[in-house]
């Protein structure tokens, strides 16, 4: 079964069952040439999120920002193999927009297109890539042009995309003890929408 098919997981309670799973399935493989597996990463984004005070959308943006690796007719290992790109951070956000509000999901959706912003807009970024990020960063589109960067500024969420994207390139420690999924369980159902 697919984990972004919705059809078994109709209510809210049952979409953090969905992400739940998706962490302990899909999560526990290799996270396309990092230490850490993909869950391993996205939980030490969240935990940094947490730990730097940030608001509960952005935590959750921070954990759930690379859920769309997880499927699609073309994978994350194809994006590392192949130089083509999956668009995770739409397909991510899209699916997320079934249970959660924009203030998580824009972060998600514009989190590949900061890392491109960030390596325009700041002299050095690029240095702090790893060696993988610097591969998708090529098959994502490169550094964005000036013009491409104003626009960028101007989208709603650019900003905290920003900020997902600086704890995105930090969570990559196979030394860094991290929470499990379920420590973050009551801080995404009170993110749910209404009549999710």
């Amino acid at each position: 079964m697919n984990a972004h098919d919705t059809t078994d997981f109709p209510g809210a309670s049952d979409a953090i069952d969905a992400l739940a799973r998706l962490f302990e399935g899909e999560g526990s493989a290799e996270y396309f040439g990092e230490a850490v597996t993909q869950a391993e990463h996205m939980l030490q984004a969240g935990a940094l999120a947490e730990a730097a005070g940030a608001p509960a959308h952005l935590v959750a943006a921070a954990l759930l920002h690379d859920v769309g690796h997880f499927h699609g007719t073309v994978t994350g290992r194809d994006l590392m193999e192949g130089g083509q790109d999956n668009r995770h951070s739409h397909t991510g956000a899209d699916w997320l927009a079934r249970w959660f509000g924009p203030e998580v999901t824009e972060p998600v959706r514009l989190h590949v297109a900061a890392k491109r912003y960030l390596c325009t807009a700041e002299p050095g970024y690029f240095d702090l890539l790893s060696e993988a990020s610097i591969h998708t960063l090529r098959v994502q589109g490169g550094p964005m042009t000036a013009e491409q960067a104003r626009a960028f500024e101007a989208l709603p969420g650019a900003a905290d995309a920003v900020v997902v994207r600086r704890w995105d390139e930090q969570a990559k420690d196979p030394e860094l003890a991290t929470p499990g999924f379920d420590h973050f369980r009551p801080l995404l159902e009170a993110l749910l929408i209404e009549n999710a």
